[in-house]
């Protein structure tokens, strides 16, 4: 089961329980991490959703497991003020021996400056080579290939499209979207990744405290439910149909089309998104459908039929590798 990317970080399983804004509550985190796996905590999870500081709620997940756990960072400018937040993220994660980060929507380069005098691993969130091309130019050591099954900010690309585009580079890929069952698990690997990313199947999990009205509409949920909204963050994020959604639609009106559009508009229009979604996902994600507002997911839905432990898909998926590599 070892790939470049486990013999990295040193974990058992090729596995990345993703970072969820609003679902990645610590026990989650802490759980695929102690099964083998790797959590990566969220920040504005951990702090506005579920109340931590940030370096206690680090070390409330270090009392829940020994094992590896990584940081997700948005680097993106539209915020000076959240840039700034960020950069006091990167310093207190690597003050607590955070050994794995993944930064996503802007230049890693700072990031990546910070982290390796520390031996920190850094990957980045892409979805086409273009986007690879300048993250490498930052130094990353590899990357988070979002496709277009994924769940939250979704790509455009499939799985095998991505593959074929970032394997040139010669880093380590992670697949990111649309692995809901441990055949998908073990055929990605077998494809040619180093990783698999998952979100969606670990909020219909024990350890995800995301409410019941939630997880029941992942287990209710098809591929054809899974509908790409504008309207959250400026780009495209995949979410569930529901009749709140199908109300208010999924694309971005005139004048925020036109703000989207602006080299400099379209940072103060994601900005504008992101602050109203923040509230609405969090909301929804804790206090269910009565909010009727947004659940993100991806088209892994199709695969995910119960509610289990985070400890058993690990297990689970490692036994499909395990057997899938026996054939090969």
């Amino acid at each position: 089961m070892q790939t470049e990317f486990t013999r990295t970080l040193g974990i058992d399983v090729p596995l990345i329980c993703g970072a969820m804004y609003p679902c990645s509550n610590p026990e989650l985190v802490a759980a695929v991490s102690e099964a083998g796996g790797i959590g990566i905590i969220q920040p504005l999870s951990l702090t506005y959703v579920h109340g931590y500081d940030f370096r206690d709620g680090l070390r409330y997940i270090r009392s829940l497991t020994s094992k590896p756990v990584g940081v997700n960072l948005i680097i993106e400018k539209s915020s000076k003020k959240y840039l700034q937040r960020v950069h006091e993220w990167v310093d207190i994660a690597l003050e607590e021996d955070i050994p794995f980060f993944v930064t996503a929507l802007g230049n890693p380069r700072w990031v990546v400056d910070k982290a390796r005098p520390a031996g920190v691993t850094v990957y980045h969130d892409v979805t086409n080579r273009r986007w690879a091309e300048k993250a490498l130019q930052g130094g990353v050591d590899g990357f988070i290939c979002v496709n277009n099954r994924a769940g939250g900010h979704a790509g455009s690309l499939s799985p095998q499209q991505l593959l074929d585009e970032l394997a040139p580079l010669q880093k380590p890929l992670v697949c990111a979207g649309g692995i809901g069952t441990a055949e998908e698990f073990a055929k990605a690997i077998g494809m040619g990744y180093s990783g698999v990313q998952s979100g969606t199947r670990f909020i219909a999990t024990r350890e995800c405290n995301a409410h019941p009205d939630y997880k029941s509409a992942i287990l209710h949920a098809s591929e054809q439910d899974i509908v790409l909204s504008e309207k959250i963050s400026g780009v495209p994020v995949a979410i569930i149909r529901t009749p709140y959604i199908e109300r208010i639609g999924t694309r971005a009106g005139p004048i925020a089309k036109w703000m989207l559009k602006g080299r400099k508009t379209k940072h103060w229009m994601r900005a504008i998104y992101s602050l109203q979604s923040i509230w609405k996902l969090k909301h929804a994600s804790m206090q269910g459908a009565s909010y009727k507002d947004y659940f993100q997911a991806g088209k892994s839905v199709s695969g995910i039929q119960e509610i289990q432990s985070a400890a058993a898909i690990v297990s689970n998926y490692a036994a499909a590798l395990e057997t899938d590599s026996q054939k090969s």
